[in-house]
């Protein structure tokens, strides 16, 4: 999906003309940052995971809604390098552990954010639930539908708060084309659906050990290659559907306002032969009643297309794009300016763009002040409203219930892929 500088004016235009004094948009995209928790203060929280996600995610925590007390990880380099920025950027200095039982037993927490490779969430899940604690676990869900039920039963049970890290739910533009494109229907009957995640580069990565004589074996690492690059080995990852493909497939989901019914996958190590057992290419199409279809595409040998999801319908197109983009047109219409929603101020909550580089995503323009805002607006407020639902008892955006039904999904179609068969998804 490559649009001319000129489609790309007319889909903001229209995209912005489509959310014209949308309370959605206002009250999420900015409203939800401006208020914080209403009592208790902020919420007392750890971190298990310190890699990527989970540095991204401290990132985003703000010390009105989240209390960083401590660290964990089994990496001890990983997790001092994370502490060290944490106190350069005005954190108090966290406590760090290598086992998170041992963390749960120390530290007087009422949260915690998971941030570990996929085998792992029903485990560490389930056991801070038990413990007491509201958890906010990255996605997928986990790596079974009995774990799923496991992580579910346990909030329940326990009576505490428990998300699922589909940051989309928590982006404005996905909430603005909600609300007032899909569920207004402006789009007509949409019977089709494209979500594509095509990269060109290797999943693999090098990073040398913490020490030499270090061994995640305790852990369930036969040695560092799989622990550094878990995403490749079947024992603890589900490939390119889990880790790309869910977020848009959950996204299908609430705009569908369904499940899948059927799923069938092909795919193949086609490209890295270097010992990994996970597809570097994947394709699955996923039926929903009503006679529509998602297809989901990701490949790692070519990223002309990057990333998005596009639903056509009889009335018109919509394309979301990185996460940061929203395009919208008319059926007919051949030409497009990026959506650019901003953080609490006075003036506009959406601002059009026509002239803003095509190669710096994940920025947006607040027109009135000039000032450029993070793309990570989406994780603040899942951060900020996961805090809000424990001191307020207000429902989170996602839930276990929709992550479950994605999760269920995806297993399908690496079912489907390994047994060359299309493939009913059951969901409970």
């Amino acid at each position: 999906m490559n649009l001319t500088d000129e489609q790309k004016e007319l889909g903001r235009r229209n995209f912005l003309k489509a959310i014209v004094g949308a309370p959605a948009l206002v009250a999420f995209g900015a409203a939800a940052v401006a208020r914080g928790p209403l009592r208790g203060g902020p919420v007392r929280a750890a971190v298990i995971g310190t890699g990527g996600m989970g540095r991204g995610l401290i990132a985003q925590c703000q010390k009105e809604f989240i209390d960083l007390k401590a660290l964990c990880d089994i990496n001890p380099k990983r997790r001092q390098a994370v502490a060290e920025t944490m106190v350069k950027a005005g954190w108090p200095q966290p406590r760090e552990y290598a086992d998170w039982s041992e963390m749960l037993e120390k530290e007087d927490i009422e949260a915690v954010i998971i941030a570990t490779p996929l085998w792992s969430h029903a485990e560490i899940a389930v056991g801070c639930l038990n413990a007491g604690k509201h958890v906010l676990c990255e996605k997928m869900m986990a790596k079974s539908e009995t774990e799923c039920s496991r992580m579910m039963e346990a909030a329940r049970r326990n009576r505490r708060v428990l998300e699922i890290g589909y940051q989309r739910f928590y982006n404005p533009i996905y909430q603005a084309a909600y609300n007032n494109i899909i569920k207004q229907g402006l789009l007509g009957d949409v019977y089709t659906a494209r979500l594509v995640w095509h990269r060109n580069g290797n999943w693999r990565r090098r990073e040398d050990p913490p020490s030499p004589d270090f061994d995640p074996g305790k852990w369930g690492y036969p040695d560092w290659e799989h622990l550094l690059n878990w995403r490749l080995y079947k024992r603890y990852s589900e490939g390119l559907v889990a880790e790309l493909g869910s977020h848009q497939l959950t996204v299908a989901n609430w705009f569908f306002d369904a499940v899948p019914q059927s799923v069938y996958t092909t795919g193949g190590i086609y490209r890295h032969k270097d010992g990994r057992e996970v597809f570097d290419h994947v394709y699955s199409t996923f039926e929903y009643p009503g006679g529509r279809t998602a297809t989901f595409s990701s490949i790692e040998s070519n990223a002309f297309e990057e990333w998005y999801e596009m639903y056509m319908g009889t009335k018109g197109t919509l394309i979301l794009a990185k996460e940061t983009d929203a395009y919208l047109f008319n059926e007919g219409e051949s030409q497009s300016t990026r959506i650019e929603v901003t953080q609490q101020t006075s003036g506009p909550v959406a601002d059009a763009s026509a002239t803003r580089p095509a190669g710096s995503p994940g920025r947006t323009i607040n027109a009135a002040t000039g000032t450029q805002v993070d793309r990570g607006i989406s994780y603040k407020n899942e951060i900020a409203e996961f805090c809000s639902a424990i001191r307020t008892g207000k429902p989170v955006r996602c839930g276990p219930e929709k992550a479950m039904k994605s999760a269920v999904a995806v297993l399908t179609a690496n079912a489907a892929a390994e047994r060359h068969v299309r493939l009913d998804v059951v969901v409970p």
